[in-house]
């Protein structure tokens, strides 16, 4: 499936901000594989297979985009944009296009992507 297929049962905003976030997220990882889990309704970014290289994931609701960031609960997030209690993912609710030019979004995700890069460069060196 691709990204036109998942938005089509998701209103204009929605559609809209998705399209926005792949975009930047495009931009600022572009090495970064782009792939869509219908089931799961998201947009993941990759480098590696599995958890360990993803970076972050668009999980698409009826109202907004939250930024999903693999490892975010241990990144520096001195604007305070991280939500979420989980031991490892954080996520960043995204409302309307212009929430993707926050002060620190951007360091948020190189963040993690260099976390990933760190992983699956780890888990070479161990087989």
């Amino acid at each position: 499936m691709n990204i036109d297929t998942l938005l089509r049962s998701y209103p204009e905003s929605v559609q809209i901000l998705t399209r926005d976030s792949t975009k930047r997220i495009r931009e600022w990882l572009p090495n970064a594989a782009e792939g869509v889990d219908a089931s799961a309704r998201m947009v993941a970014y990759r480098y590696g297979s599995g958890y360990k290289g993803m970076v972050c994931t668009l999980i698409l609701s009826k109202s907004g985009v939250k930024l999903g960031l693999v490892g975010g609960a241990a990144l520096s997030d001195p604007y305070g944009l991280l939500a979420g209690t989980g031991k490892v993912h954080r996520h960043v609710q995204l409302r309307a296009p212009q929430d993707l030019k926050q002060a620190g979004l951007k360091q948020l995700v190189l963040d993690a992507s260099a976390a990933c890069k760190k992983r699956l460069e780890l888990d070479r060196k161990k087989s």
